[in-house]
C-alpha cells in the first residue's frame, strides 16, 4: 500500500497517541477510479508535497486515503456538540478521517483530513459520502477566506470518486482533502467532559495548549489561560466574518474550533444585500445562525466550552464557575473592539474618535439594511468616494439624501482610500457565481470554477476581464436562495 509513496513523506499520529479515547482507527473506503478535479498547488508546496506527484495516479490515491506512507494510522475523531442548541452526546467523524499530521515549510504542524471518505462508526445512519458540488464549494469558499486573511481550514484537493451520492437528487461523489492547524472543537471538550474522565479532559487541554496556544503553558493557571486564548481567537474570528458579510450557516459547537479557524463550509454563503436577518441555510429554519446573530451565538458556544472545562479551573465548583464567568465576560469587549477596529479600517478612519465613529457605524448599518444595499460592492465603492467619486457607492442607495448626509460626515473624518482598498475586497464568492460554477463542474466543465478561483484568491486587486465577478447578483437572483449542508 505504501511502496510508491515518496520516502520523504511521513505522517505523525500525535493526536491518536495523546488521546486514544478520542481516536478510532479506521480506513478510507476504496475509490476504484479517482479523478482529480482541483489541486491547490501553492498549498501543496507549503506542505512540502510535490504537486506533480500529487497529480499522478499514486498521488491522487493518497488524496482519497487509499495510498498512505509507512506508519500512517488514520483515525476518525470523536466529539459531541450542541446542534441548533440541542445536545448530541456522540457525533464524531461520520464521513471523515484524520490521515495524520505533517509539518509545513514554516515548521507548523498541520492536519491532513478527508471528508467524504466513507462511513465510520460515527456515521449515525449516514452514507459517509460527499458530493462534488459541496466539496467544491468548500474548496472555493475556504480559499477565498484564506485570501481575505481570515483564519480558516484550507482545501488541498477535491477528487471525484465515480460513485453516485443520493441527496435531494443523485449527484456525483467526491472526497475533499482538507488541511487545518487542527480539528479540536468545542465539541471535543464536551465529549471528554461527558465521559466523566477528568484525566482525559486534562490531557485534551494539555494537547490543545501544546498544539494551538503554547503561551498558555507558562500561565499561573494554564487551562484557564487556554480558555482565555480561545475566547480571544474566536472573538476576532467572528468579527472578521462580519466585516466581509460571511454567514457560516451551521455554527454548532462541533463547528467551533479551539484553534480559532473557520471550519466546515456546508450551508455557508456571503451576504448579498446587507441585512442582519439574512439566512441562507436550508436547515436553519428559525434563523438561529443569521448573519446578525453570529457574535451572540459564538458567545453561547464559548459558554458551553467553559462548562466542559470547569473541572480544570478549580476543584471548588463555585470558584471554577466564577473564574469561567470572569473570562467569558471579556468576550463582548473583545468582540466589540475587533469589530470596531475592522470597521474603522473599512471606512478608512482608524484614528477617528469613538464619538464620531460609533454613530456613523450605527447609521450606516441601518442605511444599508433599509436600502437593500449590496454589502461587498458598497464598501469597495466607498474607496472611490474617499477619492472624490461617490457614484460607485451612492448609486447603490435609493435614499440619496440620507446617503449624502451620512457621506458628508464621513468625509469630514478624512478617510484613507488606500487603506480602504486594502481591506475591502473587490471579489468574494458571490452566491450566483458559486452556483453557476458548481453546476458547470458537476456537468463536467471546470472552467467557470477556475475563473471564479482566479478572482476570489486575489480579492483586493481589480483586474480587466473579471468585472462580472465584482458585480452584485442579478435582480432575479436571491429572493429564495438556499444553501445546503451536503450530508
Amino acid at each position: 500500500m505504501n511502496a510508491t509513496v515518496p520516502s520523504t513523506l511521513t505522517f505523525d499520529s500525535r493526536f491518536a497517541r495523546d488521546l486514544p479515547e478520542l481516536a478510532l482507527s479506521w480506513q478510507a473506503e476504496d475509490v476504484p477510479d479517482p479523478r482529480l478535479l482541483v489541486l491547490n498547488e501553492p498549498l501543496a508546496a507549503e506542505l512540502g508535497l510535490d504537486p506533480a506527484w500529487l497529480r499522478t495516479p499514486e498521488g491522487v490515491r493518497l488524496l482519497v486515503g487509499n495510498l498512505l506512507p509507512e506508519g500512517a494510522a488514520p483515525v476518525a475523531q470523536a466529539y459531541a456538540g450542541h446542534q441548533f442548541g440541542a445536545w448530541s452526546p456522540r457525533l464524531g467523524d461520520g464521513r471523515a478521517l484524520l490521515l495524520g499530521e505533517l509539518h509545513d515549510a514554516a515548521g507548523r504542524v498541520r492536519d491532513l483530513h478527508l471528508k467524504g471518505s466513507g462511513r465510520t462508526p460515527f456515521a449515525r445512519g449516514g452514507d459517509g459520502l460527499a458530493a462534488v458540488g459541496p466539496m467544491l464549494r468548500e474548496h472555493v469558499v475556504s480559499e477565498a477566506m484564506h485570501a481575505l486573511g481570515i483564519p480558516t481550514t484550507r482545501s488541498l484537493a477535491v477528487v471525484a470518486t465515480g460513485r453516485p451520492v443520493r441527496r435531494e437528487t443523485v449527484q456525483p461523489g467526491a472526497v475533499l482533502a482538507r488541511v487545518a492547524a487542527g480539528h479540536l472543537r468545542v465539541g471535543t471538550f464536551q465529549y471528554a467532559r461527558s465521559r466523566g474522565d477528568t484525566g482525559l479532559l486534562r490531557r485534551l487541554a494539555d494537547h490543545a495548549i501544546a498544539r494551538h496556544h503554547p503561551g498558555a503553558a507558562a500561565a499561573e493557571h494554564p487551562h484557564l489561560a487556554l480558555f482565555d486564548a480561545v475566547v480571544a481567537a474566536q472573538a476576532s474570528l467572528v468579527a472578521q466574518w462580519m466585516h466581509v458579510g460571511f454567514i457560516h450557516g451551521v455554527m454548532n459547537t462541533d463547528n467551533t474550533t479551539i484553534s480559532g479557524e473557520t471550519i466546515d463550509y456546508g450551508p455557508c454563503a456571503f451576504m448579498d444585500a446587507h441585512d442582519p436577518a439574512t439566512v441562507y441555510s436550508s436547515i436553519d429554519l428559525g434563523g438561529r445562525y443569521a448573519y446578525g446573530n453570529q457574535p451572540v451565538v459564538l458567545q453561547w458556544n464559548l459558554a458551553r466550552l467553559a462548562e466542559a472545562m470547569l473541572p480544570l479551573f478549580d476543584e471548588d465548583q463555585d470558584r471554577a464557575v466564577a473564574l469561567a464567568e470572569e473570562v467569558l465576560g471579556t468576550y463582548p469587549a473583545r468582540y466589540g473592539a475587533a469589530w470596531t477596529d475592522g470597521m474603522r479600517a473599512k471606512l478608512g478612519v482608524p484614528g477617528a474618535d469613538d464619538d464620531d465613529v460609533a454613530p456613523l457605524l450605527e447609521e450606516l448599518s441601518a442605511l444599508l439594511r433599509d436600502n437593500h444595499v449590496d454589502h461587498t460592492s458598497f464598501f469597495r465603492g466607498l474607496g472611490a468616494a474617499a477619492r472624490g467619486d461617490a457614484r460607485p457607492a451612492r448609486d447603490l442607495v435609493l435614499d440619496l439624501a440620507r446617503f449624502d448626509a451620512w457621506a458628508e460626515r464621513w468625509r469630514s473624518l478624512g478617510p484613507d482610500a488606500e487603506l480602504m482598498d486594502r481591506v475591502n475586497p473587490v471579489y468574494v464568492p458571490r452566491n450566483h457565481l458559486v452556483e453557476e460554477a458548481l453546476a458547470a463542474a458537476v456537468a463536467g466543465d471546470l472552467d467557470p470554477l477556475g475563473r471564479l478561483l482566479e478572482a476570489v484568491t486575489r480579492p483586493f486587486e481589480p483586474r480587466p476581464g473579471l468585472e462580472r465577478y465584482a458585480e452584485p447578483a442579478p435582480g432575479d437572483f436571491g429572493a429564495s436562495y438556499q444553501t445546503f449542508c451536503g450530508t
